[in-house]
């Protein structure tokens, strides 16, 4: 399999050659190539856009931290780390984690999955990009990235279309020769996944193992002590919007002793068939005749199912397992963690990263859990160490040494996991939602991947405060449980009673709390017993009317409406989803409204736009309603947006990406959603998450998408790039403070950004 660096004219050839989408004026859609091209139309429009001198101010929050999906330590400089985040581009750190640095941050994606170090050049660092716990909001990457200056800059180095990368295994005395692991696509089948083996130092790649289009490979790990001997995990999956398959035939763990030219699946004593999930591997350094695994094994047993895991090791290099414990693990395992690691000084001593972190001193026969005294860098209130750990590593000079990811951001041991110092100081918080109430200074509200629900002023400066170290982060969480959070999304103050103030977390679990007091509600919609359950989405709409700060509505299947701030609601609608039938049909609720606008200038007069491609509207309050996209592609609706100046016009943003498709899907109606046009225009395709209307004018309008901002002045005919100063991130809510002229962005993975767009005219 060829790589090289594809110049303009091949990719657009390339380009040109993807079969057109019926339902947009755009080519193509899908694949890698589709992507790159997408990338230079960006870095063109950023390039000569005439707002290139405005520039992003990062507000925070930086206390909540978020995800950290990949670590790795320089072999020689303990000083310095690598960290990656989920969605939160790669960082560095040469003083031990005192301060970082962002050094992958302008690229063609933001999404990491792993970083790896030559041991014998440091100065050569591998990123493989795309999210690696596959959840139903993990971002795809391009490929694989190669520096030679520490960070310093890179190259894009091919395997775009693997889409997910969570290993890359560099031979210990030649850099040259380099492993990588590779999922694939999240939402569809495809070939480029497996094991890769480059020779040339990434110039040329042979897949040297492959299974099936829907198996890909999510670990690799090499003998400490031969480095011809390696071991490869495969996984079978499956995902689409409304279902979720982790297990399958195809998963179990591949033996190579030649580099890589054969390879023979390890069944001894080992799980296999259909009930087999995900597995995590790891060599004992100091006895490299040990191998651990970790696998998410759904065989029913006593314990039943779920997420639950199991531990087997192996004395003979993989030859044959033995299961090391009674039941299951006493820590989650699935899909998104499964990982173990062993001790560098100690071979019967492995950590177990699953939902919480465990260890074993006995070869995994009994567990406990690790220690949990915290100490935070900036301020925060969670006591223990946060859930959900993605990455461990061991410092292999200093065993006492960990350096632990999960979603809660990077944590640092020196006793051998007893006590923990937690640095909160970088800005990636993966926010949902974001709003700006109408104080001076105005404060921003909005909702994170599991860190909860915070609050902070629009006028702090993320990059003022880096200079003067020891001021706090001015940022404060709505509610914290125990663990630091949970999902939340769509958060608002009430504009009566500044005390309270209302936020939500997954799957509609909305609440209003006094902030005074401390009391806290649950005013989730129910149904009578007998009734049909309400589907709700992972990430719920609701909003207090413009009209009435007592009206609240909220969307579930139907749309909901409480005249008492939730106290008690009624439903206005039928079921506004196409009502999908038993084959999209999963574990997943599908058929549920994710986005409602109510208009400025007609009370009563809501649209609702659902995951499954309808948008309805209704223009008395719910009594009756007509379904108005006929004229659009049947995708996720991301957001509708009723018109501030025109009370006929309407927006809507649509998004393919949970079929793996990277369209830019935006149009516009000016008869209440009868007719539809396309007003993509020039835009590059992305992934379109919101459309905001400017309030001086119906023709300006931005765009949030999965790679940044854009704004045009004359109703879409054209669009320029707002990206300038912004990282490469996804900006998944936006929302105007009108007094102030202040475009505020949440993004999913770098926190908040603020604009002055008064001069945008």
């Amino acid at each position: 399999m060829r790589h090289c660096i594809t110049s303009s004219l091949v990719l657009l050839l390339i380009f040109l050659c993807f079969p057109k989408n019926k339902a947009h004026g755009q080519e193509g859609g899908y694949g890698a190539a589709f992507r790159l091209h997408s990338w230079e139309k960006h870095l063109n429009l950023e390039k000569n856009s005439p707002y290139k001198n405005l520039e992003w101010r990062a507000v925070g929050p930086e206390q909540q931290s978020s995800r950290v999906e990949t670590i790795a330590l320089h072999p020689d400089d303990p000083n310095t780390v690598y960290m990656g985040f989920g969605s939160g581009n790669l960082w560095k750190t040469d003083n031990n984690g005192t301060t970082w640095k962002p050094i992958f941050e302008n690229e063609a994606t933001f999404a990491l999955g792993c970083v790896a170090i030559s041991p014998s050049d440091p100065d050569i660092v591998w990123v493989g990009t795309g999210e690696v716990l596959m959840a139903r909001s993990s971002y795809a990457g391009l490929g694989a990235y190669k520096s030679t200056d520490g960070g310093k800059t890179w190259e894009n180095m091919g395997l775009e279309d693997t889409y997910h990368i969570p290993r890359i295994i560099i031979d210990p005395e030649d850099p040259d020769i380099v492993y990588v692991a590779a999922v694939g696509h999240n939402f569809t089948f495809n070939e480029e996944r497996g094991i890769y083996k480059s020779t040339d130092g990434g110039d040329t790649w042979n897949k040297i193992l492959y299974i099936s289009d829907n198996t890909g490979a999510i670990e690799i790990a090499m003998d400490p002590s031969d480095s011809q001997t390696l071991l490869a995990v495969t996984w079978e999956r499956e995902r689409h919007a409304w279902m979720n398959t982790n297990t399958g035939e195809g998963s179990g763990i591949y033996k190579t002793n030649d580099g890589g030219k054969s390879w023979k699946r390890l069944t001894n004593g080992f799980p296999a068939g259909e009930n087999v999930g995900r597995a995590g591997i790891a060599f004992a350094p100091s006895n490299p005749d040990i191998v651990y695994a970790i696998v998410d094994n759904h065989e029913p047993s006593e314990q039943g199912n779920g997420r639950t895991g199991e531990i087997y090791r192996s004395d003979d290099k993989g030859e044959t397992w033995e299961k090391t414990h009674e039941g299951r693990l006493e820590t989650g395992i699935g899909y998104d963690f499964c990982l173990v690691r062993v001790a560098p000084d100690n071979p019967d001593e492995i950590f177990v990263c699953g939902q919480k972190l465990i260890r074993s001193t006995d070869g995994g026969k009994t567990f406990d859990f690790v220690g949990e005294t915290i100490v935070h860098i900036l301020n925060h209130d969670i006591k223990a160490l946060h859930l959900d750990m993605h990455e461990l590593r061991i410092d292999p000079a200093n065993s006492d040494r960990l350096l632990l990811g999960n979603d809660g951001g990077l944590y640092m041991s020196y006793d051998r996991g007893n006590t923990w110092l937690h640095f909160n100081n970088i800005p990636v918080g993966e926010f949902y939602a974001v709003y700006a109430d109408d104080n001076d200074p105005y404060y921003i509200y909005g909702g994170t991947q599991d860190n909860a629900a915070l609050y902070g002023p629009g006028n702090h400066d993320v990059t003022k405060r880096l200079t003067d170290y020891g001021v706090e982060d001015p940022w404060e969480h709505i509610y914290l449980d125990r663990w630091g959070g949970g999902d939340s999304y769509f958060t608002y103050p009430d504009r009566i009673d500044p005390d309270k103030l209302y936020y939500e977390h997954q799957f509609g679990e909305l609440r209003r709390k006094n902030m005074k007091t401390g009391e806290t509600v649950s005013i989730r919609p129910r149904v009578k017993e007998g009734e049909p359950e309400v589907k709700r989405n992972w990430m719920t709409p609701f909003f207090l009317s413009k009209y009435d700060p007592s009206i609240m509505y909220y969307g579930g299947n139907q749309l909901y409406k409480s005249n008492d701030r939730g106290d008690t609601w009624t439903v206005i609608s039928p079921d506004l989803s196409t009502n999908p039938g038993p084959e999209r049909q999963g574990n997943i609720p599908f058929g549920t409204i994710t986005t409602l606008s109510e208009s400025e200038l007609q009370q009563g007069l809501i649209y609702a736009g659902t995951d499954d491609g309808n948008i309805q509207v209704t223009k008395d309050d719910g009594k009756s309603w007509t379904r108005v996209d006929n004229d659009l592609p049947e995708k996720w609706v991301t957001h509708v947006c009723a018109s501030q100046h025109d009370l006929s016009r309407v927006y809507a943003t649509l998004t393919g990406y949970r079929d793996d498709d990277f369209n830019t899907y935006i149009y516009v109606s000016g008869d209440f959603g009868r007719n539809w046009k396309d007003i993509a225009s020039n835009l590059p395709p992305e992934p379109v998450n919101i459309l905001v209307e400017d309030p001086r004018s119906k023709d300006i309008l931005y765009v949030g998408t999965d790679l940044g901002v854009y704004v045009t002045n004359n109703g879409g005919k054209s669009w320029h790039s707002l990206c300038n100063n912004l990282p490469t991130t996804p900006v998944y809510y936006m929302v105007i403070q009108e007094r102030e002229l202040d475009l505020v962005a949440g993004t999913h993975g770098r926190s908040v950004f603020v604009i002055d767009i008064e001069e945008i005219k």
